[in-house]
């Protein structure tokens, strides 16, 4: 088949509410895939991946957010990339491959040669062009993007051993409790349309299962809760584990960053690392020190409508936002800055992100210990969040609309 002929389609599965719990407070104001880090949307650093990508036919965002949620988003990326960009929702979670099984038609109606699928919340490079190349060399069903972590954090991953010349995947464990192998799971994914066929499989068997064993009306009431619908099928238990060893996938390991996203405090690292990542990628976007606006200090992210005093020192690792208001002698050290949030003179604001239209007077000081991996290791303030002058707040998160008169340390307020 030639290069011209050949089609990608890229789907991001970006979950829903019941997902998002643990990245409250701030997914009480926006859904978790459109809070932005280093200025974009998390869901944007992948779907830039993708657009640089031959032959992209159609970007799909799959969930079962409420379509309103990314009506408007959708829209208007669909226009600046020039490619269709559309939100597919679920009418209940079917799990990461029975979503893409539900909406296989739309997926399937552009005849990819190759689906690219991805978690929305990973951050990472996205070696996309690299390890479509090596799927396409392979052969396979599928290509699994992995990472070499260290033997402690491994079990909190999916776990999987590869052939060192193939890349094959031998072997697959979700979160095994003894440990397998020091190579994990990304969740990044290039399939071939063959995908399917092992999706249906998995709905076949179990369709089967049912139907063999009758149960009483009282077993089945028990087991309702206990047995995973037909419906619902996860990539890796129920497809990359029984695939495994089959040469059917295979593994392209990744030597740059990796974050998963699931607290609020890992969007501070990743919004970093996507800064650091600009030198090279988009460097537009690195705000730099000029006569108008604020002395910047390695990689910050400006929202052209924020104001900045020109006396206040902005960075390392600093994102603002629309229509920030940046005063005299304020200094911003790893942290994210919200739309509309207002900081007065002199205040100290460091591994923090700070919420939509919040306030920080005079001297005030707000700032976390910087250990993005616990829930109070960073200081998270909520929307609407008024912290009023000379107040210190370390380590706490603030839930939405709170005045704060008082400092406050190590406290979760709600």
């Amino acid at each position: 088949m030639s290069e011209e002929s050949e089609k990608v389609v890229a789907v991001i599965l970006v979950g829903g509410p019941t997902k998002g719990t643990r990245f409250r407070p701030l997914s009480l104001n926006v859904a978790k895939p459109l809070f932005p880090l280093a200025g974009q949307p998390m869901v944007q650093h992948p779907i830039l991946a993708c657009k640089k990508i031959e032959n992209l036919a159609h970007i799909y965002l799959i969930g079962f957010y409420e379509d309103r949620e990314f009506a408007l988003y959708t829209s208007a990326l669909s226009n600046e990339l020039k490619v269709p960009v559309r939100y597919l929702k679920e009418d209940k979670p079917h799990g990461s491959a029975g979503g893409l099984y539900q909406f296989r038609d739309l997926i399937l109606e552009e005849d990819p040669t190759d689906i690219i699928v991805l978690n929305c919340d990973v951050c990472c490079s996205f070696p996309l062009t690299d390890m479509l190349a090596f799927h396409r060399k392979c052969g396979g069903m599928g290509t699994i993007l992995v990472k070499k972590v260290s033997p402690e954090v491994a079990s909190e991953f999916g776990e999987l051993v590869a052939d060192s010349d193939s890349g094959e995947l031998l072997h697959y464990a979700e979160k095994p409790e003894t440990f397998v192998s020091d190579l994990i799971n990304c969740g990044v994914y290039i399939f071939s349309p063959e995908i399917f066929i092992a999706i249906q499989d998995v709905k076949s068997a179990r369709h089967d299962r049912a139907v063999l064993r009758r149960l009483t009306s009282f077993e089945a009431l028990q087991s309702a809760t206990k047995t995973l619908s037909a419906d619902f099928i996860r990539l890796d238990q129920d497809i990359l584990t029984p695939l495994a060893g089959k040469k059917k996938l295979y593994a392209y390991e990744t030597q740059d960053f990796w974050e998963q996203i699931k607290v609020p405090g890992i969007s501070l690292r990743c919004s970093a690392l996507y800064l650091g990542q600009y030198r090279t990628t988009s460097p537009h976007l690195l705000a730099k020190s000029d006569s108008k606006g604020a002395i910047v200090s390695g990689d910050v992210y400006i929202h052209p409508s924020a104001k900045t005093h020109p006396s206040a020192k902005i960075g390392p690792n600093v994102s603002i936002s629309a229509n920030a208001r940046i005063g005299p002698g304020v200094r911003l050290i790893g942290c994210i800055i919200l739309d509309d949030v207002e900081i007065e003179e002199n205040a100290v604001v460091m591994n923090a992100i700070i919420g939509w239209k919040s306030s920080l007077g005079r001297w005030a000081r707000v700032q976390g210990g910087g250990d993005y991996t616990t829930k109070l290791g960073i200081t998270i303030l909520g929307e609407g969040v008024s912290v009023e002058d000379e107040v210190v707040v370390i380590n706490c998160i603030v839930l939405s609309h709170k005045t704060l008169n008082r400092s406050v340390h190590e406290e979760i307020i709600l």
